[in-house]
Parts: C-alpha cells; sequence; structure tokens
C-alpha cells in the first residue's frame, strides 16, 4: 500500500500541491498536518502514519523536508519505517530506502535540509540584530502584569480554585 505524508509548517499555508501529487501518484492514504517540522514532539498525524503502516508499505513524501527538518530524526523515523519492513519515497530528491544507494543519498540529502534551516535561522539571527542595532527592532513588547494581580491569580491558582486556562486568561 502507498501511504502518503503531507506536511505544511502553519495552519495558513495550503497542502493542496501535495495532496494533488499523492493523488496523481495512487497514494492510497494520506496523513496530513500543519506544524513545524523542526521536531518529532507534537506532530500527531506523523505519530498515527507510523503507527497505520504495515510490511510492504511504502511511504511517499514530497520531499525530505516534509518528514523531518534535522537529519537525526528524518534517520530516526526512516529507521522506524525500516524496522516495521516499510520503505520510504521522496519525490523531490528521488530518494528510495528499498535501495543501498537511497540509504546513503537519504543520509546526504538529510544533512543538508539540516544544513539549509541553520542557515535560514543564522540570516534570520543576523537580520533581527541588524534591525536591532538601527533602532527598528525591539524584539516582543513586554506584558505588562501587576504583581498584585499575579499574586492574586497564583494564589487562586495555587488553591486549585480556578483552572490553568482561566488563570492565563486572567492575566
Amino acid at each position: 500500500m502507498k501511504v502518503g505524508y503531507v506536511r505544511v509548517s502553519t495552519e495558513e499555508q495550503n497542502t493542496a500541491r501535495q495532496e494533488a501529487l499523492m493523488e496523481k501518484l495512487g497514494v492510497e492514504k494520506i496523513f496530513i498536518e500543519k506544524v513545524s517540522g523542526k521536531s518529532q514532539r507534537g506532530r500527531e498525524q506523523l505519530e498515527a502514519m507510523l503507527q497505520y503502516v504495515r510490511e510492504g508499505d511504502v511511504v511517499v513524501a514530497e520531499s525530505i523536508s516534509r518528514i523531518a527538518r534535522n537529519t537525526k530524526d528524518l534517520l530516526d523515523i526512516v529507521e522506524r519505517l525500516s524496522e516495521k519492513g516499510v520503505d520510504f519515497k521522496s519525490l523531490k530528491e528521488q530518494i528510495d530506502t528499498n535501495t543501498p544507494s537511497g540509504k546513503f543519498m537519504l543520509t546526504v540529502f538529510g544533512a543538508i535540509a539540516q544544513l539549509e534551516r541553520e542557515y535560514i535561522l543564522d540570516r534570520q539571527r543576523e537580520g533581527i540584530e541588524i534591525a536591532r542595532q538601527n533602532g527598528k527592532y525591539k524584539g516582543r513588547k513586554p506584558i505588562a502584569i501587576a504583581g498584585e494581580k499575579f499574586e492574586d491569580v497564583y494564589n487562586t491558582l495555587k488553591a486549585v480554585e480556578i483552572k490553568k486556562i482561566a488563570a492565563m486568561r486572567e492575566l
């Protein structure tokens, strides 16, 4: 069975392009998620897909960056698939873990994807620093919490008179 995994980083982004690709390839089951790929944590559809697949299945993704954004996570996910007898195919990089060269290329492209992400973060930090020096970036605005109000809400929460979400809203 072909099983597809589709991911975009934010709710605002559209999965239609990846979904159309999966349909074109005859993928029978698709797991779709709108969440950052920088970590495996919090990716419910990824976990559901990993639980769903069975021996002989093939997991298809548009690119390896849809599965993971760092080499360690990518190799961990592919290892979990491999332990279940499931192959992985990345269309953009033309990687198929059913072959020795595909497994090798997966590692190489995974490292490149991680390097690309780290470059993006470096450029972002550099841009923020330049903007800060020019007085255009001041960071997040501080949350003004009156000390007395915080103490009251904290004590009420501690006494289990209100729930955490209510305390958050109050503050």
